[in-house]
Formats: C-alpha cells, sequence, structure tokens
C-alpha cells in the first residue's frame, strides 16, 4: 500500500487591494453604499446603530416602526439602513463607514421596496452651519467613535 502525502501551501499569497483615498469613494465602482456586517457582534452592532441615532444623528425614522424601512425587523436590516445615511450625510467618506468595525461599502443598492437607502447627494450634511459648531460638532463625533472602539475591547 503506498501513501501519498500532499503538503499544504500556507495561504499567505498577498492579495492586492485598492484602498480608496480619505474623501469620496464613489468613483470606484459608481455609488456606493454603506452597510452592516452580516455575522459581527449583536451587542457590537448595536453599540453602533445606538450611536448612528444618537450623537451620530444620522435620521433613524424609516426604521422606527411604521416607517417605510421597519420591515425587515432585523438589527442588521436596520444598523444597515443607520450607517448608510450617516455615511451619505459625512461626504462618502471612508472613515464615515466604520462603526468599530460592524459596516462596509458595497456598490450594490440596498433599497428594497418601498425603502430607499440614501445615495450620494441625496441627503445633506449633518454638520452646523457657523465654523465654531462644525469644530465642536467633529469632536462629538471623534468622541463617539473612540466610544465605539472602547466597548469594542
Amino acid at each position: 500500500m503506498e501513501t501519498i502525502t500532499q503538503e499544504k501551501a500556507e495561504a499567505a499569497i498577498p492579495v492586492t487591494t485598492l484602498s480608496p483615498p480619505e474623501g469620496n469613494t464613489t468613483f470606484l465602482a459608481g455609488t456606493s453604499w454603506c452597510v452592516a456586517l452580516p455575522g459581527v457582534s449583536q451587542i457590537d452592532l448595536q453599540n453602533a446603530l445606538d450611536w448612528a441615532c444618537g450623537l451620530g444623528m444620522a435620521d433613524c425614522k424609516p426604521i422606527q416602526r411604521g416607517g417605510a424601512c421597519f420591515d425587515p425587523d432585523t438589527l442588521v436590516s436596520h444598523a444597515s439602513y443607520a450607517f448608510n445615511n450617516y455615511y451619505q450625510q459625512n461626504g462618502n467618506s471612508d472613515i464615515a463607514c466604520n462603526f468599530g468595525g460592524t459596516a462596509t461599502l458595497t456598490n450594490i443598492d440596498p433599497s428594497h421596496g418601498k425603502c430607499n437607502f440614501a445615495s450620494p447627494g441625496s441627503v445633506g450634511s449633518s454638520a452646523p452651519s457657523s465654523l465654531k459648531c462644525k469644530t465642536s460638532f467633529m469632536w462629538v463625533k471623534f468622541a463617539g467613535i473612540l466610544l465605539l472602539l472602547y466597548l469594542r475591547r
């Protein structure tokens, strides 16, 4: 009886990916949306959703009971809507689609039925108009992101 031994090659083949620069990333493949990653911790996802709808100032009315995006009534679906709304309000910056590692960019429109996910230019900026308020608002967002990262540990 002859035994054939086959060595398994290490999966260390580098994969080249293009990382978009800070700012608008829609040039990569047309329009981009920010959605929740399925399979991440439910606690992390809920914390990120709470931040997006609270300090992040995303428009979360459509994911409330009776809203156009309430169904399907799942955490991933609701978080995806809120994350995308925040992402679009903040200029499609790649950093605006992180949420403690619970979100990712897609070029597939996640809209469904009566639920339309915002796309570039379809929502206004949530930043206040005066420069003093803009700076303060940015620090609040920064503090919120740091809190999410801290809670994730």
